[in-house]
């Protein structure tokens, strides 16, 4: 089976994204061992919460290096919710900058919307051949959250392949998720999106091993 770490370091859905993580086939170990994380197929790192709080419990536990590491191998991470916002290099969360990971450019910052959180089901238009919404264009996933990337600055030049970006709307149009080589992220809740979330994990997970 697949090898999949969902990286526990204090924050997160971690509990329901094993559990949909081994309903879509994979071999799931909760852990923050360095040496485990870096060796298994996948890592998955989940998030909820403010922005600078989960900065804060990742690079704890030298979570930071771990993602690196692993991206710098070519060993695939799946960020989730605030696990994607941390991609970025900044988090703007009520006038506090808070520096994100870098693995991707730009800020996350508050939507524009009347009503936040936005909280609830919601469509997506997934990218041209997408991998991980193979099967799945139509379908509805579930969101909570304040704050998105709202742009997408990252210049590729070839022979790497454009990164397929995932889109959304509540108040403006927000990244809701993203494939860009070994790196992937979801704005929204695989583990609490159904069957459809489930489908959305196992066809990352059938990346893995390609």
């Amino acid at each position: 089976m697949t090898r999949v770490v969902v990286f526990d370091y204090g924050t997160g859905n971690v509990h329901s994204a094993v559990k949909a993580l081994e309903l879509a086939g994979a071999d799931v170990t909760l852990t923050s061992d360095r040496k485990i994380a870096l060796e298994a197929d996948g890592l998955v790192v989940p998030g909820v919460g403010a922005f600078s709080a989960v900065m804060q419990a990742l690079t704890a536990v030298r979570g930071d290096e771990i993602v690196d590491r692993r991206l710098a191998g070519d060993r695939p991470v799946l960020g989730i919710c605030v696990g994607m916002q941390v991609m970025f290099e900044h988090g703007v969360e009520r006038g506090i900058d808070t520096e994100g990971l870098g693995e991707w450019p730009g800020t996350v910052t508050e939507l524009p919307a009347p009503i936040l959180p936005h909280m609830g089901w919601n469509t997506v238009t997934s990218a041209p051949g997408s991998e991980l919404f193979r099967g799945i264009e139509e379908e509805r996933f579930y969101f909570v959250h304040s704050y998105a990337a709202q742009s997408w600055t990252l210049e590729v030049m070839p022979p790497f392949p454009e990164p397929r970006l995932t889109w959304a709307e509540h108040g403006a149009p927000f990244l809701a998720a993203i494939e860009n080589g070994p790196l992937c992220a979801t704005q929204f809740h695989p583990e609490k999106s159904g069957e459809a979330g489930i489908r959305l994990l196992k066809n990352w997970i059938g990346t893995l091993r390609q």
